[in-house]
């Protein structure tokens, strides 16, 4: 058995989480997971029928981990901790990778979804606004080769897939912060490798529609 079980769907965010596994060097079988008919043994593992899901077959138990950033975090803990942060790089570390999936992934959807915060209530939400939130990714990536300097770590899996997606279908403004860093990360072998994986199913799967 393969130390980890991932269950993704090739056009989700589980290319956020295959892209860990590669990173991390992991040994993982796949499940793929059809919207229409999930398998049993995902929905036992996760009720909310989202992917990605990574179940750990790990010392006896079964630990199932979801949410892209936890993933990403706990792929390095426990199979790569070279590309965990050191100390000094911590805050930026936890603080990017927590921003990337509260308020960036708060505000594109919000604004896909045509939703408006008005003025008055920006407190209330938690990326105030699309502006904002976007200007401050933007200020801290800027002048830096990752998130924490000048050494890639795990959190540039979970961040840089926010951008790349959003520079890819056009939820992120292009700005030279952006598009730079995005093609540091897309000559990394792991980067490649999972990408080639996912994107030989969606052609599989769009030939077969």
């Amino acid at each position: 058995m393969a130390e980890y079980t991932f269950y993704t769907n090739p056009m989700s965010r589980g290319q956020i989480a295959r892209w860990a596994l590669h990173e991390a060097g992991a040994d993982y079988a796949q499940v793929l997971v059809d919207w229409q008919a999930k398998p049993d043994a995902f929905l036992a593992a996760n009720p909310m029928g989202k992917v990605p899901t990574l179940v750990h077959h790990h010392g006896g138990h079964d630990h199932v981990v979801t949410e892209g950033a936890a993933i990403c975090h706990y792929l390095a803990e426990m199979n790569a901790p070279g590309l965990l942060p050191g100390a000094h790089e911590k805050a930026s570390y936890f603080r990017w990778l927590f921003f990337a999936a509260g308020p960036v992934e708060q505000a594109v959807l919000g604004k896909s979804m045509g939703w408006e915060v008005p003025a008055d209530r920006e407190g209330m939400a938690g990326f105030g606004n699309f502006d904002r939130t976007i200007d401050a990714l933007d200020g801290w990536l800027a002048g830096r080769d990752y998130v924490c300097g000048t050494r890639f770590t795990m959190a540039d899996v979970y961040v840089g897939s926010q951008v790349d997606w959003g520079l890819q279908f056009g939820s992120i403004p292009a700005r030279s912060a952006f598009e730079a860093y995005v093609k540091r990360l897309r000559e990394r072998e792991a980067y490649k490798a999972a990408k080639a994986i996912d994107g030989k199913l969606i052609a599989e799967a769009q030939s077969q529609g």
